[in-house]
């Protein structure tokens, strides 16, 4: 996932002060002085100095940020000579560095190394950036000079990235309100405060549900089927908690918990799993319920009053699929042939409980523990015969970085001198494929009870040619943290999360555009997870396999025997696994399709009509996130976009095609995936892009294929 930042601006306009001036000339408030955010960093790339930072740094840093880029847009707004694409959209592009800065630092640990103080200030903060955000998209004098910019920009002879730059600040004004009338923005801003001040309320809310949510265990038979890492793993947990002579499984954020796989103790999967799907149901301080049915009326009322009939149609109006209409065509296209898989393999697994005299009938709990049974017979393939090759720091340098190496020529250096936030994060040098530096790519991979579920990439300074910045990447993963002395071993949906979050890491790292705002990840939505999700393919091309994939205690590969019953088993179990992402997505769509005009007041009753709705309320596949616990859709910026991850699936696999078409993993293939796609940013209409790469629009039949749900012919 590509977490999406907060908003980089605010609206409080703090009094200037005559002290000091940070990097742009400007006059800073005397209380910044020694603020670590003030200037950029003198450390390489301007990495941040995490020794330097403290939390009492951010709030004054932000409003500092705050003053200084409004008065950045004031006077940009304000400027008497007649506007150029170069003193309004390139001087907005410059403005705003110092909040860049320290949203950068402080998203990081807000979601990856939170506390309470960093809490507090998102909660505080959010509606001031809200505002601020308002004050330069609402604000009329700005707008006029966009728009006039934007009607001529035919005549400006204008490089094709500055047109693109022109489009996009154009369209981003009109779908944040610009045209409205004064009394509509006053109450557009007041919506958008609220709307801001919840999602941050509901990261909160989530992240204290789930470390409250945790199972504690009392007697160790109830863990029954668990390997010894992990029952020295769940010891470690409890023993952090102080809950002597217990046992503790963390919930990570989706429905399903890796565990259920191995439990042998029904009561537990079941306790396990409700301790999940209730963990924001609980009617305390935590329940996300009232956050998200407030959201949700917000949002729907924010589009009314900018002209759309539903969030999704306001959000969807920059993305390319375009409409709401075009993405409910899409998913309802999936929805038949991953149903039909996954009732199948439920009345497999159906047939195989009843053989052992189960006596019970497959609940969403039982699906996981006896889906493995099954694929050991059919296929026999045994996680636990698996994992052992998949020692994380193999799979880093020897599987993500050689594949990018194979494919790109670039190369990685661990670097130690540059200061890290917690003990477990590594931070390497990037060079490209002639030796020259490209930027810093920081690894944070293993679970923490103050770190947000899920796996995500983001940028701590973006790559700007106009402000001389080159990437410094992060990619956080939720793996679970071995006890000290045993090796970090993964499973295999584990190594292609960690492709995946360094597809984003690639896209960030390859970026060569002029502007900040369209550098890099700063794509559509059903665009962004495209890179992420094509370099997932190179976990299973058979040159990177073999190359990280060695016994952590003998160093040996792995067997040719067992690498084909992966392969064999490739498909397995693909109808739940596309379902529960489909039903993620149907209920994300719903949620948005909302009118200002109807009145939601039960969140679980909406869920169940959405997916009786959208065919998709199979009992035994719930859906990945329900909406109580969708981080994505209610706090990340994916409101209306969790189809995305389908969507450029689709791209991805077509994609990939191409490659097996071309030859597969080669410098020549790498290098035009890199020119046409990685390093394009959102430079160019992305459909475009595609087309040019592919030399077609993409096509639904290689996901299809890739799932085991439909077989092309040759």
């Amino acid at each position: 996932m590509l977490k999406f930042p907060l908003l980089f601006s605010a609206a409080t306009l703090l009094a200037l002060y005559s002290c000091n001036t940070n990097n742009q000339g400007e006059k800073l408030n005397p209380s910044m002085t020694h603020n670590p955010f003030a200037k950029a960093s003198t450390l390489p790339y301007q990495a941040p100095d995490f020794n330097a930072i403290h939390d009492s740094d951010f709030k004054p840093a932000i409003e500092e940020g705050i003053r200084e880029q409004i008065s950045e847009v004031n006077k940009i707004a304000g400027n008497p000579d007649a506007p150029t694409f170069e003193n309004t959209l390139v001087e907005l592009e410059k403005s705003g560095q110092m909040l860049r800065r320290v949203n950068a630092v402080f998203n990081l640990l807000a979601g990856a190394n939170t506390d309470p103080q960093l809490e507090k200030i998102s909660e505080e903060t959010a509606p001031e950036l809200s505002a601020a955000n308002d004050a330069i998209y609402l604000n009329d004098n700005l707008f006029k000079r966009v728009e006039a910019i934007y009607n001529q920009r035919q005549q400006l002879k204008l490089d094709s990235e500055s047109m693109r730059l022109t489009e996009y600040y154009y369209q981003k004004f009109i779908l944040s309100g610009a045209k409205l009338s004064d009394k509509a923005k006053d109450t557009l801003k007041r919506l958008n405060a609220e709307d801001a001040a919840l999602e941050a309320k509901f990261t909160n809310q989530l992240l204290a549900c789930a470390k409250a949510g945790a199972l504690v265990i009392d007697n160790k038979p109830e863990l029954d089927g668990l390997s010894d890492a992990e029952l020295d793993a769940a010891t470690a947990a409890a023993k952090a908690k102080n809950l002597t002579g217990k046992w503790l499984i963390p919930l990570q954020n989706t429905t399903q918990q890796p565990l259920l796989q191995s439990l042998n103790n029904r009561n537990t999967r079941e306790n396990l799993f409700n301790a999940s799907w209730t963990r924001a149901e609980k009617g305390d301080s935590n329940d996300t319920r009232p956050t998200i049915l407030r959201l949700a009326k917000l949002r729907a009322q924010k589009a009314k009053l900018i002209g759309f009939p539903n969030y999704a149609a306001l959000t969807l109006a920059d993305q390319m699929a375009k409409t709401p209409e075009m993405v409910e065509k899409f998913i309802n296209g999936l929805v038949p042939a991953a149903t039909a898989k996954a009732n199948e393999e439920a009345d497999e697994i159906q047939k195989l409980i009843d053989k052992q005299k189960g006596g019970f009938k497959l609940q969403p709990w039982d699906w996981n523990f006896y889906a493995e049974q099954v694929r050991k017979a059919k296929y026999d393939l045994d996680e636990d015969q698996v994992k052992p090759y998949f020692v994380l720091d193999s799979v880093l340098k020897n599987g993500v970085f050689f594949a990018a190496t194979q494919l790109y020529g670039i190369t990685f250096k661990e670097r130690h001198d540059l200061p890290v936030y917690q003990k477990d994060v590594k931070v390497f040098e990037v060079f490209d494929k002639d030796g020259s530096p490209m930027g810093l790519f920081y690894c944070d991979y293993f679970k923490r009870d103050n770190k947000n579920g899920g796996a995500w990439m983001d940028n701590l300074v973006g790559q700007s040619k106009l402000l001389g910045t080159k990437p410094v990447i992060y990619n956080i993963c939720n793996f679970t943290k071995p006890a000290e002395g045993q090796p970090a071993l993964i499973s295999f949906d584990d190594v292609t999360t960690m492709f995946h979050e360094f597809g984003h890491g690639l896209h960030g790292l390859f970026a060569s555009q002029q502007y900040p705002s369209i550098s890099g990840t700063a794509t559509a939505r059903d665009f962004v997870e495209f890179p992420s999700q094509f370099n997932e393919h190179w976990a299973s091309d058979s040159t990177v396999f073999r190359n990280y994939a060695k016994h952590y205690k003998t160093g040996e590969p792995m067997p040719k025997e067992l690498i084909d019953k992966i392969k064999k088993a490739a498909t397995f179990n693909e109808g739940y696994a596309l379902t529960e992402i489909i039903s993620a997505a149907a209920l994300d769509m719903q949620w948005h399709l909302i009118s200002a005009d109807t009145n939601v007041d039960n969140v679980d009753a909406f869920e169940a009509a959405a997916l009786r709705k959208t065919h998709l309320d199979l009992p035994q596949v719930p859906p990945r996130y329900r909406s109580s616990y969708f981080l994505h859709i209610w706090s990340n910026g994916y409101a209306a976009g969790y189809y995305a991850y389908l969507w450029t699936e689709m791209l991805d696999d077509d994609a990939f095609g191409w490659f097996k078409e071309h030859g597969g993993l080669t410098r020549a293939n790498g290098q035009r995936f890199r020119d046409m796609i990685l390093s394009r940013g959102n430079s160019e209409d992305l459909a475009t892009l595609y087309r040019n790469f592919r030399g077609r629009d993409p096509i639904i039949e290689p996901m299809l294929e890739n799932r085991g749900l439909v077989k092309m012919e040759k």
